[in-house]
């Protein structure tokens, strides 16, 4: 069980990313949705709270796309991770006391953050019903927006926006028909629910396309005697053209297994439970593995340069 453990984490960082595999990922966002598209973007209004280098950090949803950075994930290449929701409830559920920094975060290809900030900035990202949205076209929606009466809309949505008009952001906007003069269809009529349906219709997969997971974590760890290591695990999982998605896959596979390990009463002990006892994980994690969902633990031990 992890409390048993024999080492203490100094780092504790865990990112996780649904996306489209690299071949399938041919649209301006960088994105298609293969969850819930309307969950996606409500996730996008979430306040943060992390712990880093000791020091605590809030973040308000409407910043939380101006907080973000950059990692390198092995075989896939660069990609921007930003604060996923409240990640301090992991320094007690994983009995990380000495950690200094816990890190939970989301996992998306160059440019998300950015174009996600000014579509929140233009208040798309409100769930507010609005009647008198119903009728409108995409183009009077954006005029509502910004306030804008007359002139070129995209010119004055990138003025609005602190953005040039022929900025990636304004390209994306225009990619996605937010300046077009076809009738918006949305029931509720909320920006958010017009927002949703217009990606959905952009970005959803097409037939035998691949989803893709990404889940790494990287720990700092320190064992009795000084001696410190960097272990990072990843996991990358594809899904199955026209088949089920890796989303779908590696959310339902665990539940399910631990469900029937409970039915074959190898599971044994009782109540609700997270998976956090190694009676529930070595079992689960050993049969993802017969089914290709593995983690991939790589260890490097720091030398005394590298420690401080």
């Amino acid at each position: 069980e992890i409390k048993e453990c024999d080492w203490s984490s100094d780092v504790c960082s865990s990112d996780l990313g649904g996306l489209p595999a690299p071949e399938a990922n041919d649209n301006p966002f960088g994105y298609k949705f293969s969850w819930n598209p309307r969950g996606v973007l409500l996730a996008s209004r979430n306040d943060a709270h992390y712990l880093m280098n000791g020091k605590e950090i809030k973040i308000d949803g409407k910043d939380l796309f101006k907080n973000y950075w950059t990692t390198e994930i092995e075989s896939i290449g660069e990609l921007e991770v930003y604060p996923n929701r409240d990640s301090m409830i992991y320094k007690i559920m994983y009995g990380l006391d000495n950690a200094d920094t816990v890190f939970r975060g989301t996992l998306r290809y160059p440019g998300w953050c950015r174009i996600i900030s000014k579509i929140s900035k233009l208040g798309y990202l409100d769930d507010t019903e609005r009647p008198e949205l119903k009728g409108k076209t995409y183009a009077e929606i954006m005029a509502m927006l910004i306030n804008y009466n007359s002139g070129n809309l995209q010119k004055y949505t990138a003025e609005y926006l602190g953005v040039s008009n022929n900025s990636e952001e304004i390209k994306k906007l225009e990619w996605l028909g937010l300046f077009g003069n076809d009738s918006v269809n949305a029931n509720p009529p909320t920006y958010l629910d017009i927002l949703t349906k217009r990606m959905l219709e952009k970005m959803s997969y097409e037939n035998g396309e691949r989803d893709m997971i990404i889940l790494q974590h990287d720990f700092l760890a320190e064992y009795p005697k000084g001696r410190k290591e960097h272990i990072t695990s990843l996991m990358i999982d594809y899904g199955i053209p026209n088949g089920e998605t890796a989303m779908a896959r590696t959310v339902s596979l665990p539940a399910a297994i631990a469900a029937k390990l409970i039915l074959e009463d190898k599971i044994k002990i009782k109540g609700v439970r997270i998976p956090v006892f190694a009676e529930i994980y070595k079992p689960v994690l050993a049969e993802l593995e017969s089914m290709n969902i593995i983690m991939v633990e790589t260890v490097k031990e720091l030398r005394k340069e590298e420690k401080e």
